[in-house]
Parts: structure tokens; sequence; C-alpha cells
């Protein structure tokens, strides 16, 4: 194992950040003798990011963290076009409205893991690449940029080459993407000085040609750093749940969930993701990541809290580890549930059980949420009900004003009259 000077390096290696690095002995000098500038593009696919990408958050994080800039780069232009890296399919284009709504909800995520207050040099830059790709006169960047690009040498990519060897389409303007990702990393390097462009290992391919073409384009010596992309020990996707994403805005998941979707990591996972999503102290991980038996939960509860504390604040993290004690411990109601409002009317008219479920995020259809009631796995306000024609109206509510809804053990949905 490389025995790394720079602190950010070894904090990438202890931690379990570190797939491939392009130099290492070079990157390592550089980092260690100066404050280094670093980018990783996100591209506004959706009104949030999802879980699977706090990996490369938390990558700027540290290197925040260990005396260096970093640049969050938002993909309004590379947005246009969608990265096709191992996708089997063309993303679905987006309008530039929906671009920049996106981008714009995308923004409030990052200032709870970066600084973008300090000094010019010490502080996070937030840049939106639409400054320089939508301006673009395509004659002219087909001279000046394309020319550096051998179609062959595109072709043999594995981001590329996977989905051609599956006989899927790849249109012209996805296979275009890796220049426009190449081009930003030559644009960040004149105009911020950026030398390092991070991401996730599928994005191996598309970040050595942005250092090839800054060779090229007379750009001082470029760098990358990818880390290993994520599965669960089962093989799940990181960042997907049984009810889909599992986003980073508090709009589109509560921090609640949020806590709960890291309380219930796989047992085999608990220690990387110690390591990976939270800032403790390695010596603490250490000590955390040697309990078993049943400690394993308690360990559990820490991992949930402190993740959840960098993403919506130690008073939200701490609020949702109390309301699963009061809920699986106590067998209690908290207030803190999750909700939704029903219009008295509808109460008072009676709900079909199935319709209940469905609204309530518990299931995607009804017949997904019949499966469940003939499955056992339904309760209201913790008694089970057998009963898929079952009406849901007032006689429901609670002393507490509330009908509680369960899903199994874990999933549960406060219903109010409004």
């Amino acid at each position: 194992m490389t025995k790394f000077k720079s602190d950010f390096l070894r904090t990438m290696q202890e931690r379990g950040f570190i797939h491939q690095i392009s130099d290492e002995s070079g990157l390592d000098d550089l980092l260690a003798k100066e404050s280094v500038t670093a980018y990783i593009g996100f591209d506004p696919t959706a009104p949030s990011l999802h879980a699977g990408g706090l990996i490369q958050i938390m990558m700027l994080h540290w290197f925040q963290a260990t005396g260096h800039r970093p640049i969050s780069l938002m993909g309004g232009g590379t947005g246009m076009v969608g990265d096709p890296s191992f996708k089997e399919e063309a993303r679905q284009l987006m309008t530039v409205e929906t671009i920049e709504s996106n981008i714009a909800s995308i923004k409030r995520v990052f200032a709870n893991y970066l600084d973008y207050d300090k000094g010019p040099k010490g502080g996070a830059l937030m840049i939106n690449n639409a400054e320089w790709l939508r301006s673009l006169n395509y004659l002219e960047f087909l001279r000046d940029v394309g020319r550096h690009f051998s179609v062959n040498r595109m072709l043999s990519f594995d981001s590329v080459k996977t989905r051609l060897d599956r006989e899927q389409s790849l249109s012209f303007l996805e296979f275009n993407y890796m220049i426009l990702q190449a081009y930003d990393f030559v644009e960040l390097a004149k105009r911020y000085d950026c030398r390092l462009q991070m991401g996730g290992s599928d994005q191996w391919g598309n970040i050595i040609n942005g250092i090839d073409l800054g060779h090229r384009m007379g750009t001082q010596q470029l760098y990358a750093l990818t880390s290993p992309l994520l599965t669960t020990s089962s093989g799940a996707k990181m960042g997907k749940s049984v009810n889909g994403a599992v986003w980073l805005n508090p709009d589109m998941l509560s921090a609640y969930d949020f806590w709960q979707y890291w309380r219930n990591t796989e047992d085999a996972d608990v220690p990387r993701f110690l390591k990976l999503y939270t800032t403790l102290p390695m010596a603490e991980i250490g000590r955390l990541a040697s309990l078993g038996g049943s400690e394993i939960n308690e360990v559990k509860k820490i991992l949930a809290t402190e993740i959840t504390a960098m993403l919506h604040g130690r008073d939200a993290a701490e609020q949702a580890a109390e309301t699963a004690r009061k809920t699986f411990e106590e067998g209690g109601l908290s207030e803190n549930l999750p909700s939704i409002d029903v219009p008295t009317a509808e109460l008072e008219a009676g709900i079909g059980l199935l319709s209940l479920i469905v609204r309530a995020g518990l299931a995607a259809s009804n017949g997904e949420a019949r499966r469940h009631v003939q499955g056992g796995a339904v309760k209201i306000n913790d008694a089970a009900v057998s009963d898929e024609r079952m009406a849901i109206g007032m006689g429901e509510m609670t002393g507490d004003g509330v009908i509680k809804l369960s899903l199994g053990k874990k999933k549960h949905m406060l219903v109010r009259s409004v």
C-alpha cells in the first residue's frame, strides 16, 4: 500500500475512497506542497441528488478539510446532453428551464458539507459549466477542441463499448458528452487553476480524456482520482431503497426517513459506511467496528445519526433518532413520524385501505398494496388488518387525532384530518 505524504490522500486511503489515481506520486507531491483546486461535476437530472452521490460530496468535504479548494461544478451545459456512461439508453432530454430549476434545488445541499465563505483561496466554489458551454461556436469548437479526439480511442472506453456491445444505440449527441466533460476540465484549469478532477470509477475514461486534452491545449499537468462504485453487501445499488431513491433534499425525503435508511444498513457494511459517510475519527470508528452481537444495532444508530446530522443538522438527526426510539422501542406514537393530510370529508366518507396505502407512499400501486395486506404486513393503529376492501375513516382516529398506518415493523405514516 502506498504511503502518502499529503493529508488528503492519506485520508482518502484510510477511509476507502480511492479506486484509481492517474499519477500517485505526482499528485501526492503537489498536494503536500501547496493548496490545490479540484472539482467534481454534478449533472442536474433531478431536483435532488440521492445518497448514491454522497460519496462524491464527502470527497469534496475532505478535500477542503485538508486545506484545499473544492469546486462543485453544476452541469447546466452538460445536463442538456446527459452522461451516457454505462446507461442502457439515452437520458430524457430536459429543457433549459428544468435544468435551471433542478440546479437551484440541488445547490441547497452543498452548504451542509462545504464552506463557500472562506477567503478567496480557501473557500469552496460553485460553478455552472453553462458559462462556457452554452455560448460555444460549433465550428470553432470542432476545429480547436474536436481535432484532439480520436474516434477509435473514444470507442474503446468501457462506458461506450459496453453500450455498443449490447447493440444499444448511442446517439451522436451522447457521444459528444465525453468531449464536453474533457473541455470542462480544461476551462476550469485555465480559469481557476484546477489541477484535479474526482468522480466515481465510471468516470475514469472521461477524466483521462480531460487530462489528455489539457496536455494538448497547454495546461499544467492535470490529475484524476476516482472512488469505487459502491453497492451494499447484498449487491443493492447505493442510494436506492424499496420505495425508490434516497433523496438528499429534505422536501423530497424527510430527515426521519433518511435516518431510517442508514439505520437499516446491513451489518457487514457498517464499518465501511462509518469511514465513508461520517467524520468520526478513525480510532472511534475502529472501536465501533469491533462491537458485535446486539451492540451492532447501537452502532447503526450512531451511523444513522452522524450521517443525518451532516445533511439535516444535529437537532433533526437526534429528533429522528428519538422518534425511532419511541416508535420501535416504546411502541409509542411520535408526532415526528412522517404524515399525510387527508380532507376530513374524505375520511368521513371512508377511504379504501389500498388507496390510502398508495397515497401514503407505502406502495406504488393498488396491486402492490393488496399483496402487502394479504401478506399480513399492514397495520392500522398497530392492529393487523387482513380485509383489503376495508374502508378507513374517522372511526379509526386515535385520541391524538391521527391514524397510524404501518407497513411491516419499520415503515409508519400518520394520517391527519384537515
